[in-house]
Protein backbone atom coordinates (compact mmCIF):
# COMPACT_ATOMS: atom_id res chain seq x y z
CA UNK A 1 0.00 0.00 0.00
CA UNK A 2 1.43 3.32 -1.11
CA UNK A 3 1.38 5.78 1.78
CA UNK A 4 -0.38 8.94 1.01
CA UNK A 5 1.55 12.04 0.87
CA UNK A 6 0.98 15.04 3.76
CA UNK A 7 -1.14 18.23 2.10
CA UNK A 8 1.39 21.09 1.60
CA UNK A 9 0.79 23.35 3.91
CA UNK A 10 0.07 26.49 2.31
CA UNK A 11 1.42 29.81 3.70
CA UNK A 12 0.55 33.49 2.96
CA UNK A 13 2.69 34.91 -0.01
CA UNK A 14 5.46 36.99 1.61
CA UNK A 15 5.65 35.03 4.99
CA UNK A 16 8.51 34.71 6.68
CA UNK A 17 9.00 33.65 9.72
CA UNK A 18 12.65 35.51 10.41
CA UNK A 19 11.16 38.72 9.74
CA UNK A 20 7.87 38.66 12.16
CA UNK A 21 8.32 41.04 14.97
CA UNK A 22 11.88 42.64 13.85
CA UNK A 23 14.15 44.09 16.49
CA UNK A 24 13.69 47.48 15.04
CA UNK A 25 9.76 47.26 15.60
CA UNK A 26 9.95 46.16 19.05
CA UNK A 27 12.58 48.42 20.14
CA UNK A 28 10.76 51.29 19.06
CA UNK A 29 7.83 49.92 20.88
CA UNK A 30 9.39 49.58 24.05
CA UNK A 31 10.90 53.20 24.00
CA UNK A 32 7.86 54.18 23.44
CA UNK A 33 6.42 53.02 27.10
CA UNK A 34 6.21 55.32 29.74
CA UNK A 35 7.98 53.10 32.33
CA UNK A 36 11.46 53.40 29.50
CA UNK A 37 10.88 57.02 30.32
CA UNK A 38 10.35 56.94 34.15
CA UNK A 39 13.86 54.39 34.31
CA UNK A 40 15.67 56.78 32.28
CA UNK A 41 14.81 59.91 34.26
CA UNK A 42 15.85 58.06 37.25
CA UNK A 43 19.14 57.32 35.80
CA UNK A 44 19.61 61.01 35.03
CA UNK A 45 18.40 62.03 38.09
CA UNK A 46 20.90 60.03 40.16
CA UNK A 47 23.84 61.67 39.48
CA UNK A 48 22.44 65.06 40.04
CA UNK A 49 20.86 64.22 43.42
CA UNK A 50 24.55 63.21 44.42
CA UNK A 51 26.01 65.93 43.45
CA UNK A 52 23.36 68.24 45.47
CA UNK A 53 24.06 65.72 48.36
CA UNK A 54 28.22 66.54 47.75
CA UNK A 55 27.19 70.47 47.62
CA UNK A 56 25.50 70.42 51.03
CA UNK A 57 27.20 68.26 52.54
CA UNK A 58 30.77 69.24 52.12
CA UNK A 59 33.74 66.84 51.63
CA UNK A 60 32.49 63.16 50.86
CA UNK A 61 35.60 62.03 53.17
CA UNK A 62 35.74 64.30 56.16
CA UNK A 63 33.64 62.53 58.59
CA UNK A 64 35.33 59.33 58.43
CA UNK A 65 39.04 57.97 59.19
CA UNK A 66 38.42 55.50 56.77
CA UNK A 67 39.21 55.25 52.94
CA UNK A 68 37.24 54.25 50.22
CA UNK A 69 36.14 55.34 46.43
CA UNK A 70 33.40 57.53 47.57
CA UNK A 71 35.93 59.69 49.59
CA UNK A 72 37.28 60.74 46.05
CA UNK A 73 33.92 61.54 44.48
CA UNK A 74 35.26 65.21 44.13
CA UNK A 75 38.18 64.51 43.18
CA UNK A 76 37.31 64.66 39.43
CA UNK A 77 34.54 64.13 37.25
CA UNK A 78 36.02 60.34 36.62
CA UNK A 79 35.92 60.09 40.29
CA UNK A 80 32.10 60.91 40.26
CA UNK A 81 31.03 58.47 37.60
CA UNK A 82 32.94 56.02 39.18
CA UNK A 83 31.35 56.57 42.93
CA UNK A 84 28.00 56.72 40.41
CA UNK A 85 28.27 53.70 39.69
CA UNK A 86 29.79 51.85 43.00
CA UNK A 87 26.27 53.58 44.38
CA UNK A 88 23.94 52.12 42.03
CA UNK A 89 25.63 48.36 40.91
CA UNK A 90 23.89 46.63 44.00
CA UNK A 91 20.73 47.88 44.41
CA UNK A 92 19.52 50.41 41.24
CA UNK A 93 21.00 49.12 38.31
CA UNK A 94 18.95 45.98 39.32
CA UNK A 95 16.02 47.58 39.18
CA UNK A 96 16.14 48.18 35.03
CA UNK A 97 17.04 45.06 34.12
CA UNK A 98 14.29 43.18 35.79
CA UNK A 99 11.98 45.73 34.45
CA UNK A 100 12.83 45.56 30.96
CA UNK A 101 13.70 41.86 30.99
CA UNK A 102 10.73 41.00 33.41
CA UNK A 103 8.02 42.83 31.84
CA UNK A 104 8.11 42.06 28.45
CA UNK A 105 5.91 38.99 27.66
CA UNK A 106 4.11 39.19 30.58
CA UNK A 107 2.80 42.45 29.32
CA UNK A 108 1.82 41.26 26.41
CA UNK A 109 -0.09 38.61 28.41
CA UNK A 110 -1.64 40.89 30.87
CA UNK A 111 -3.19 43.30 27.41
CA UNK A 112 -4.30 40.22 26.07
CA UNK A 113 -2.18 40.50 23.36
CA UNK A 114 0.15 37.60 23.26
CA UNK A 115 -1.84 35.12 21.76
CA UNK A 116 -2.61 38.06 18.91
CA UNK A 117 1.16 38.19 18.30
CA UNK A 118 1.21 34.72 18.12
CA UNK A 119 -1.58 34.56 15.85
CA UNK A 120 0.03 36.83 13.44
CA UNK A 121 1.63 34.23 13.01
CA UNK A 122 4.84 34.97 15.03
CA UNK A 123 7.15 31.76 16.22
CA UNK A 124 7.34 31.54 19.69
CA UNK A 125 10.92 31.03 19.45
CA UNK A 126 11.05 34.43 17.29
CA UNK A 127 9.05 36.12 19.50
CA UNK A 128 11.17 35.27 22.48
CA UNK A 129 14.58 36.32 20.90
CA UNK A 130 12.93 39.69 19.80
CA UNK A 131 11.79 40.45 23.40
CA UNK A 132 14.71 38.90 25.30
CA UNK A 133 17.27 41.29 22.47
CA UNK A 134 15.31 44.34 23.19
CA UNK A 135 14.94 43.66 26.59
CA UNK A 136 18.76 43.56 27.02
CA UNK A 137 19.89 46.49 24.71
CA UNK A 138 17.83 48.65 26.68
CA UNK A 139 19.39 47.00 30.09
CA UNK A 140 22.91 47.99 28.55
CA UNK A 141 21.67 51.14 27.70
CA UNK A 142 21.15 51.79 31.50
CA UNK A 143 24.33 50.94 32.29
CA UNK A 144 25.91 53.63 29.76
CA UNK A 145 23.61 56.22 30.53
CA UNK A 146 24.46 56.25 34.40
CA UNK A 147 28.59 56.80 34.07
CA UNK A 148 27.90 58.81 30.54
CA UNK A 149 25.49 61.00 32.64
CA UNK A 150 27.46 61.51 36.08
CA UNK A 151 30.93 61.63 34.02
CA UNK A 152 29.17 65.17 32.21
CA UNK A 153 28.27 66.24 35.43
CA UNK A 154 31.44 65.85 37.12
CA UNK A 155 33.23 67.20 35.20
CA UNK A 156 31.08 70.27 35.04
CA UNK A 157 31.22 70.59 38.76
CA UNK A 158 34.81 69.86 39.27
CA UNK A 159 36.19 69.04 36.48
CA UNK A 160 38.24 66.78 33.75
CA UNK A 161 41.77 65.22 35.18
CA UNK A 162 42.65 61.84 36.03
CA UNK A 163 40.90 59.12 38.11
CA UNK A 164 42.34 59.58 41.89
CA UNK A 165 42.65 56.38 43.70
CA UNK A 166 41.57 56.12 47.52
CA UNK A 167 44.92 54.07 48.02
CA UNK A 168 47.34 56.67 46.24
CA UNK A 169 48.61 57.35 42.52
CA UNK A 170 45.92 57.90 39.82
CA UNK A 171 44.95 56.51 36.62
CA UNK A 172 45.92 59.14 33.62
CA UNK A 173 42.21 59.81 31.81
CA UNK A 174 42.70 57.67 28.74
CA UNK A 175 43.36 54.38 30.66
CA UNK A 176 39.96 55.69 32.78
CA UNK A 177 37.97 55.50 29.54
CA UNK A 178 38.96 52.16 29.23
CA UNK A 179 38.40 51.12 32.77
CA UNK A 180 34.89 52.30 32.92
CA UNK A 181 34.10 50.87 29.54
CA UNK A 182 35.57 47.48 31.47
CA UNK A 183 33.50 47.95 34.85
CA UNK A 184 30.31 48.72 32.69
CA UNK A 185 30.72 45.87 30.73
CA UNK A 186 31.17 43.63 33.98
CA UNK A 187 28.26 44.90 35.90
CA UNK A 188 25.87 43.97 32.69
CA UNK A 189 27.29 40.35 32.63
CA UNK A 190 27.05 40.16 36.38
CA UNK A 191 23.28 41.25 35.91
CA UNK A 192 22.62 38.52 33.42
CA UNK A 193 21.43 36.39 36.16
CA UNK A 194 18.56 38.66 37.23
CA UNK A 195 17.61 39.85 33.64
CA UNK A 196 17.05 35.70 33.34
CA UNK A 197 15.11 35.19 36.34
CA UNK A 198 12.86 38.05 35.37
CA UNK A 199 12.80 37.04 31.41
CA UNK A 200 11.93 32.74 32.57
CA UNK A 201 9.17 34.42 35.20
CA UNK A 202 7.47 36.69 32.76
CA UNK A 203 7.34 33.82 30.76
CA UNK A 204 5.84 31.94 33.80
CA UNK A 205 3.04 34.11 34.51
CA UNK A 206 0.87 36.73 32.94
CA UNK A 207 1.75 39.39 35.66
CA UNK A 208 4.58 42.14 35.02
CA UNK A 209 4.95 43.20 38.50
CA UNK A 210 5.10 39.61 39.62
CA UNK A 211 7.96 38.82 37.24
CA UNK A 212 10.16 42.14 38.38
CA UNK A 213 9.52 41.71 41.48
CA UNK A 214 10.61 38.13 41.84
CA UNK A 215 13.45 38.34 40.15
CA UNK A 216 14.56 41.35 42.55
CA UNK A 217 13.11 39.54 45.36
CA UNK A 218 15.48 36.57 44.31
CA UNK A 219 18.43 38.86 43.62
CA UNK A 220 18.30 40.81 46.95
CA UNK A 221 17.92 37.11 48.60
CA UNK A 222 21.67 36.20 47.03
CA UNK A 223 23.06 39.46 48.40
CA UNK A 224 22.05 38.97 51.96
CA UNK A 225 22.98 35.07 51.81
CA UNK A 226 26.34 36.51 50.43
CA UNK A 227 26.83 38.09 53.74
CA UNK A 228 26.25 34.37 55.92
CA UNK A 229 29.98 33.63 56.53
CA UNK A 230 29.00 30.67 57.89
CA UNK A 231 28.33 29.41 54.56
CA UNK A 232 31.73 29.54 53.53
CA UNK A 233 32.98 28.69 50.07
CA UNK A 234 29.46 27.92 49.07
CA UNK A 235 29.06 31.67 48.75
CA UNK A 236 31.87 31.11 45.77
CA UNK A 237 28.47 29.81 43.85
CA UNK A 238 26.80 32.92 44.19
CA UNK A 239 25.92 35.46 41.40
CA UNK A 240 25.88 38.17 44.66
CA UNK A 241 29.32 37.10 45.65
CA UNK A 242 31.48 38.91 42.75
CA UNK A 243 29.15 41.93 41.76
CA UNK A 244 31.52 43.97 43.18
CA UNK A 245 34.64 42.38 41.42
CA UNK A 246 35.03 45.18 38.95
CA UNK A 247 36.70 47.01 41.61
CA UNK A 248 39.66 45.54 40.57
CA UNK A 249 39.07 47.37 37.54
CA UNK A 250 39.73 50.53 39.25
CA UNK A 251 43.57 49.46 40.96
CA UNK A 252 46.68 50.70 40.04
CA UNK A 253 47.44 46.80 37.97
CA UNK A 254 44.25 45.79 36.71
CA UNK A 255 43.59 42.57 38.14
CA UNK A 256 41.01 39.52 35.83
CA UNK A 257 40.94 36.72 38.46
CA UNK A 258 38.00 37.53 40.45
CA UNK A 259 35.79 39.41 37.14
CA UNK A 260 36.64 36.23 35.45
CA UNK A 261 35.52 33.82 37.95
CA UNK A 262 31.75 36.17 38.37
CA UNK A 263 31.72 36.55 34.43
CA UNK A 264 32.09 32.11 34.61
CA UNK A 265 28.85 31.72 37.19
CA UNK A 266 26.83 34.82 35.79
CA UNK A 267 26.38 33.09 32.52
CA UNK A 268 26.06 29.53 33.67
CA UNK A 269 23.40 30.93 36.13
CA UNK A 270 21.85 32.73 32.80
CA UNK A 271 22.04 30.22 30.31
CA UNK A 272 20.46 27.53 32.55
CA UNK A 273 17.43 30.02 32.64
CA UNK A 274 17.05 31.31 29.54
CA UNK A 275 16.94 27.64 28.54
CA UNK A 276 14.29 27.05 31.03
CA UNK A 277 12.47 30.46 29.47
CA UNK A 278 12.69 29.05 25.84
CA UNK A 279 11.33 25.42 26.96
CA UNK A 280 8.85 26.23 28.93
CA UNK A 281 7.19 29.06 26.91
CA UNK A 282 7.45 26.32 24.07
CA UNK A 283 4.95 23.99 25.54
CA UNK A 284 2.92 26.65 27.18
CA UNK A 285 -0.64 27.40 26.79
CA UNK A 286 -1.34 30.93 25.77
CA UNK A 287 -4.62 32.13 26.45
CA UNK A 288 -3.51 35.39 27.22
Amino acid sequence: MSQLAEPPVEVADGYRAGRTLPFRVELIRQLKRRRTQVMAGVLVALPVILLIAFQVGGDPGGNNNRLNLMDTATASGANFAAVNLFSAAGFLLVIPVALFCGDTVASEASWSSLRYLLAAPVPRARLLWSKLAVGLTLSLAAMVLLPVVALAVGTAAYGWGPLELPTGGSLSTGTVAQRILIVVAYIMVSQLVTAALAFWLSTRTDAPLGAVGGAVFLTIIGSVLDEVTALGDWRHFLPAHWQYAWLDAVRPQLEWSDMIQGTSVSVTYALVLFALAFRGFARKDVVS
